[in-house]
């Protein structure tokens, strides 16, 4: 009596052994599941801002080094559906961006469009991505 109770225990524990491995992998299936469909389903949803209007701001001069001047002019390219903005977060982004900068350093084309990408990073959190682009209108060094 004995060995049979013995080997019941034994077929039990290896049923219940068995029943937690596929318990185990059918979890792990729904987790992937889970992950695939938020992946392609939710992430997949977000797609790039679509052009809107574009806003030109009054150009401004900006104090260079060494007694130097920039007249700049910008642009803001809006997202579809963005309401509008207000001129003066990007004139002072812009002004402390390119104030006391020598006019060499700025003449040159790289360091030109590296100040420009520097600059729409600031514009696009400071409206709260209601902005998508830079355009600049006027840039005259004096």
């Amino acid at each position: 009596m004995a060995a049979s109770t013995l080997e019941r225990e034994a077929e039990t524990e290896e049923e219940s052994g068995g029943g937690r491995k596929k318990l185990l992998v059918v979890g792990v299936l729904v987790i992937v599941l889970a992950a695939g469909g938020w992946w392609f389903l939710l992430r997949g949803g977000e797609t790039e801002p679509k052009p809107g209007e574009v806003a030109t701001l009054e150009p401004v001069q900006v104090n260079l080094a060494d007694g130097h001047f920039l007249r700049i002019g910008i642009a803001l390219q809006l997202t579809e559906g963005a309401h509008e903005v207000d001129g003066a977060k990007a004139l002072d982004a812009t002004i402390s961006m390119f104030s006391g900068r020598s006019p060499k350093e700025l003449a040159a084309g790289r360091t030109r469009e590296r100040l420009k990408g520097l600059l729409l990073k600031k514009l696009v959190d400071h409206y709260e991505h209601d902005v998508m682009d830079l355009y600049f209108t006027e840039f005259v060094m004096q």
